[in-house]
């Protein structure tokens, strides 16, 4: 089944924010006549709110990469179609953990958590990443940006109030354990293996993820034979989803997959 003939799209939420941030998205694919699904992840299916009110929480806390995988890989195998997978975050890393499955028609990772072994040293990706990795805390217990954490990770460049609104709207806790499990063997990468057509996308201004890393994940599959392309948005921070320029972005991926 060609990428063109699937009208099914999967997104994928990454850490830190409610599923809830790809609702604007799925408007806007359904309206193009696509079927979408945006599942929250296990012991999260409650609103942001309500989930930051139980932080701390032991049940979060447990997560783990290898079980979101075949979280996502059963979810997936149910379909009557393999579907357009779009990933956020560490979201893209599990859309490039799915295709190596072979479980989707193509994938999009937006500012995708690289793969093990693809690694950055630049000051923002380790300031933004410290907390969340936990190191001498408790890993039973989840993890929760503070909102000036949140400022400098996710929602940089933007007025202040958007950042507030962003914050109470989608900020949950997190596993500090998932965080750590993407440096394992759970997040490693065949970069040699075929696959169904692959999109990561970065921005310019991402301090969590900077598009340099994007790039240097981009580059390992470039000896793979496969249709693998790279794209870097000016301007867009790691909150790329509920910025101002959403659409834009939207736009550039529908284009992509209908290009297929």
């Amino acid at each position: 089944m060609g990428i063109t003939s699937s009208k099914t799209i999967v997104f994928i939420t990454g850490a830190f924010v409610s599923n809830r941030c790809w609702d604007e998205w799925r408007v806007y694919f359904e309206a193009k006549g696509y079927k979408t699904l945006a599942a929250p992840w296990p012991n999260k299916n409650a609103g942001a709110e309500e989930l930051r009110s139980r932080h701390p929480d032991a049940a979060i806390a447990a997560n783990r990469l290898a079980a979101l995988t075949d979280y996502y890989s059963n979810m997936v195998e149910q379909l009557p179609e393999k579907p357009i997978l779009i990933g956020h975050s560490i979201g893209g890393l599990l859309v490039q953990l799915l295709l190596q499955r072979e479980l989707g028609a193509a994938g999009i990772a937006i500012h995708s958590v690289p793969p093990q072994g693809v690694m950055t040293f630049k000051w923002s990706f380790l300031k933004a990443g410290w907390g969340a990795l936990g190191f001498f805390t408790s890993t039973r217990k989840s993890f929760l940006m503070s909102f000036k954490q949140w400022q400098y990770a996710f929602t940089n460049g933007m007025p202040c109030e958007e950042q507030k609104q962003a914050y109470y709207r989608f900020a949950i806790p997190e596993s500090k354990l998932i965080v750590r499990d993407t440096i394992t063997g759970a997040a490693r990468i065949d970069f040699k293996k075929p696959h169904a057509p692959l999109l990561l996308t970065s921005g310019s201004t991402d301090n969590t993820i900077p598009a340099s890393l994007n790039y240097s994940n981009y580059k390992r599959y470039r000896k793979g034979g496969s249709v693998t392309d790279y794209k870097e948005f000016k301007g867009r921070n790691h909150f790329v989803l509920g910025q101002s320029t959403w659409k834009e972005d939207a736009a550039f991926i529908l284009d992509w997959i209908q290009k297929q």
